[in-house]
Protein backbone atom coordinates (compact mmCIF):
# COMPACT_ATOMS: atom_id res chain seq x y z
CA UNK A 1 0.00 0.00 0.00
CA UNK A 2 1.43 3.36 -1.01
CA UNK A 3 2.56 5.64 1.81
CA UNK A 4 1.11 9.14 2.19
CA UNK A 5 2.90 12.28 1.08
CA UNK A 6 2.19 16.00 1.37
CA UNK A 7 0.30 15.93 -1.95
CA UNK A 8 -2.25 13.53 -0.41
CA UNK A 9 -3.17 15.95 2.36
CA UNK A 10 -5.64 18.82 2.39
CA UNK A 11 -4.64 22.26 3.58
CA UNK A 12 -6.08 23.31 6.94
CA UNK A 13 -8.61 25.53 5.15
CA UNK A 14 -9.69 22.82 2.72
CA UNK A 15 -9.94 20.29 5.53
CA UNK A 16 -12.11 22.68 7.56
CA UNK A 17 -14.54 22.82 4.62
CA UNK A 18 -14.49 19.09 3.85
CA UNK A 19 -14.00 17.63 7.33
CA UNK A 20 -17.60 16.59 8.00
CA UNK A 21 -17.99 14.63 4.75
CA UNK A 22 -14.47 13.18 4.96
CA UNK A 23 -15.02 12.12 8.58
CA UNK A 24 -18.30 10.37 7.69
CA UNK A 25 -16.54 8.54 4.85
CA UNK A 26 -13.73 7.40 7.14
CA UNK A 27 -16.07 6.28 9.95
CA UNK A 28 -18.06 4.20 7.45
CA UNK A 29 -14.79 2.74 6.14
CA UNK A 30 -13.64 1.89 9.68
CA UNK A 31 -16.80 -0.08 10.44
CA UNK A 32 -15.40 -3.03 8.52
CA UNK A 33 -11.91 -2.62 9.94
CA UNK A 34 -12.61 -3.01 13.67
CA UNK A 35 -13.00 -6.18 15.70
CA UNK A 36 -13.86 -6.50 19.37
CA UNK A 37 -11.88 -9.35 20.89
CA UNK A 38 -13.48 -10.06 24.25
CA UNK A 39 -15.18 -7.39 26.33
CA UNK A 40 -12.21 -5.04 26.73
CA UNK A 41 -10.14 -4.88 23.55
CA UNK A 42 -10.78 -3.43 20.13
CA UNK A 43 -8.50 -4.06 17.17
CA UNK A 44 -8.46 -1.26 14.60
CA UNK A 45 -6.93 -2.44 11.33
CA UNK A 46 -5.23 0.61 9.88
CA UNK A 47 -4.76 1.50 6.24
CA UNK A 48 -3.95 4.47 4.05
CA UNK A 49 -7.34 6.15 4.53
CA UNK A 50 -7.42 5.73 8.32
CA UNK A 51 -3.92 7.18 8.55
CA UNK A 52 -4.78 10.08 6.25
CA UNK A 53 -7.67 10.89 8.58
CA UNK A 54 -5.40 10.62 11.64
CA UNK A 55 -2.83 12.96 10.11
CA UNK A 56 -5.47 15.47 8.99
CA UNK A 57 -6.92 15.50 12.50
CA UNK A 58 -3.50 16.00 14.10
CA UNK A 59 -2.69 18.86 11.73
CA UNK A 60 -6.07 20.43 12.52
CA UNK A 61 -5.88 20.07 16.29
CA UNK A 62 -2.25 21.20 16.51
CA UNK A 63 -2.73 23.90 13.83
CA UNK A 64 0.31 22.58 11.97
CA UNK A 65 0.94 24.15 8.57
CA UNK A 66 4.73 24.38 8.39
CA UNK A 67 6.32 21.85 5.99
CA UNK A 68 8.57 20.39 8.71
CA UNK A 69 5.62 19.80 11.06
CA UNK A 70 3.57 18.18 8.31
CA UNK A 71 6.51 15.91 7.44
CA UNK A 72 6.87 14.95 11.12
CA UNK A 73 3.24 13.78 11.13
CA UNK A 74 3.73 11.82 7.90
CA UNK A 75 6.85 10.21 9.37
CA UNK A 76 4.95 9.27 12.55
CA UNK A 77 1.89 7.72 10.87
CA UNK A 78 3.14 6.25 7.57
CA UNK A 79 4.65 3.23 9.37
CA UNK A 80 1.09 2.24 10.36
CA UNK A 81 0.07 1.71 6.72
CA UNK A 82 0.28 -1.98 5.70
CA UNK A 83 3.19 -2.93 3.44
CA UNK A 84 1.43 -5.52 1.26
CA UNK A 85 2.26 -8.62 3.30
CA UNK A 86 0.97 -7.53 6.69
CA UNK A 87 -1.77 -5.94 8.72
CA UNK A 88 -1.10 -3.01 11.02
CA UNK A 89 -3.41 -2.84 14.02
CA UNK A 90 -4.02 -0.35 16.78
CA UNK A 91 -4.89 -2.39 19.87
CA UNK A 92 -7.11 -0.51 22.32
CA UNK A 93 -7.48 -1.90 25.85
CA UNK A 94 -10.66 -0.37 27.21
CA UNK A 95 -11.77 -0.08 30.83
CA UNK A 96 -13.93 3.03 31.40
CA UNK A 97 -13.35 3.27 35.15
CA UNK A 98 -9.86 4.75 35.85
CA UNK A 99 -9.25 2.63 38.96
CA UNK A 100 -10.29 -0.58 37.21
CA UNK A 101 -8.15 0.39 34.21
CA UNK A 102 -5.10 0.93 36.42
CA UNK A 103 -5.55 -2.48 38.06
CA UNK A 104 -6.26 -4.31 34.79
CA UNK A 105 -3.31 -2.80 32.91
CA UNK A 106 -1.05 -4.23 35.63
CA UNK A 107 -2.72 -7.63 35.27
CA UNK A 108 -2.50 -7.58 31.46
CA UNK A 109 1.23 -6.94 31.09
CA UNK A 110 2.44 -8.60 27.90
CA UNK A 111 -1.00 -8.81 26.27
CA UNK A 112 0.30 -7.07 23.14
CA UNK A 113 2.64 -10.02 22.46
CA UNK A 114 -0.16 -12.58 22.81
CA UNK A 115 -2.42 -11.24 20.02
CA UNK A 116 -2.75 -13.52 17.00
CA UNK A 117 -4.42 -13.96 13.63
CA UNK A 118 -4.99 -17.30 11.94
CA UNK A 119 -5.90 -18.05 8.35
CA UNK A 120 -7.85 -21.33 8.16
CA UNK A 121 -5.47 -24.22 7.52
CA UNK A 122 -2.40 -22.28 8.64
CA UNK A 123 -0.52 -21.63 11.87
CA UNK A 124 -1.29 -18.68 14.09
CA UNK A 125 0.69 -15.52 13.46
CA UNK A 126 1.52 -13.61 16.64
CA UNK A 127 1.91 -9.85 16.63
CA UNK A 128 5.13 -7.93 16.47
CA UNK A 129 4.27 -5.21 18.97
CA UNK A 130 5.30 -1.60 19.46
CA UNK A 131 8.15 -1.38 16.98
CA UNK A 132 8.30 2.40 17.34
CA UNK A 133 8.73 2.56 21.12
CA UNK A 134 8.17 0.49 24.25
CA UNK A 135 4.68 0.98 25.66
CA UNK A 136 5.02 -1.30 28.65
CA UNK A 137 7.02 -0.75 31.81
CA UNK A 138 7.83 -2.89 34.84
CA UNK A 139 4.48 -2.10 36.46
CA UNK A 140 1.90 -2.15 33.67
CA UNK A 141 1.10 -2.27 30.00
CA UNK A 142 -0.27 0.67 28.02
CA UNK A 143 -3.91 0.99 26.97
CA UNK A 144 -2.79 1.50 23.33
CA UNK A 145 -0.40 -0.68 21.33
CA UNK A 146 0.60 -0.85 17.67
CA UNK A 147 0.78 -4.35 16.21
CA UNK A 148 2.05 -5.83 12.97
CA UNK A 149 0.94 -9.23 11.71
CA UNK A 150 3.23 -10.53 8.97
CA UNK A 151 1.51 -13.10 6.74
CA UNK A 152 3.15 -15.52 4.31
CA UNK A 153 2.25 -15.60 0.62
CA UNK A 154 0.42 -18.95 1.04
CA UNK A 155 -1.70 -17.41 3.83
CA UNK A 156 -2.55 -14.40 1.66
CA UNK A 157 -3.41 -16.66 -1.28
CA UNK A 158 -5.65 -18.78 0.94
CA UNK A 159 -7.50 -15.68 2.16
CA UNK A 160 -8.00 -14.51 -1.41
CA UNK A 161 -9.35 -17.99 -2.25
CA UNK A 162 -11.95 -17.72 0.52
CA UNK A 163 -10.21 -19.18 3.59
CA UNK A 164 -11.67 -18.15 6.91
CA UNK A 165 -9.93 -15.85 9.35
CA UNK A 166 -9.81 -16.01 13.15
CA UNK A 167 -8.24 -13.53 15.57
CA UNK A 168 -7.61 -13.71 19.27
CA UNK A 169 -5.63 -13.05 22.39
CA UNK A 170 -3.92 -15.86 24.27
CA UNK A 171 -2.86 -14.16 27.53
CA UNK A 172 -3.05 -15.89 30.93
CA UNK A 173 -5.45 -13.19 32.17
CA UNK A 174 -7.34 -12.55 28.92
CA UNK A 175 -8.23 -15.39 26.55
CA UNK A 176 -10.73 -14.48 23.87
CA UNK A 177 -11.06 -15.15 20.18
CA UNK A 178 -13.27 -14.42 17.22
CA UNK A 179 -13.33 -17.79 15.51
CA UNK A 180 -14.83 -16.51 12.25
CA UNK A 181 -14.26 -12.90 11.27
CA UNK A 182 -17.35 -11.63 9.43
CA UNK A 183 -17.26 -11.68 5.65
CA UNK A 184 -17.44 -7.87 5.22
CA UNK A 185 -14.46 -7.43 7.56
CA UNK A 186 -12.54 -10.30 5.98
CA UNK A 187 -13.04 -8.76 2.51
CA UNK A 188 -11.96 -5.31 3.73
CA UNK A 189 -8.78 -6.76 5.24
CA UNK A 190 -7.93 -8.78 2.13
CA UNK A 191 -7.91 -5.50 0.19
CA UNK A 192 -4.76 -4.59 2.14
CA UNK A 193 -2.92 -7.21 0.09
CA UNK A 194 -3.93 -5.81 -3.32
Amino acid sequence: MEKLSVKDLMTLEQYARERKAFRERVLEHKRNRQISVGPNTTWCFEDRLTMQYQIQEMLRVERIFEPEGIQDELDAYNPLIPDGSNWKVTLLIEFPDPEVRKRELRRLKGIEDRCWVQVAGHERVFAVADEDLERENEEKTSSVHFLRFELTQPMIAALKDGAGLAVGIDHDQYRYSVDAVSEPIRRALIADFA
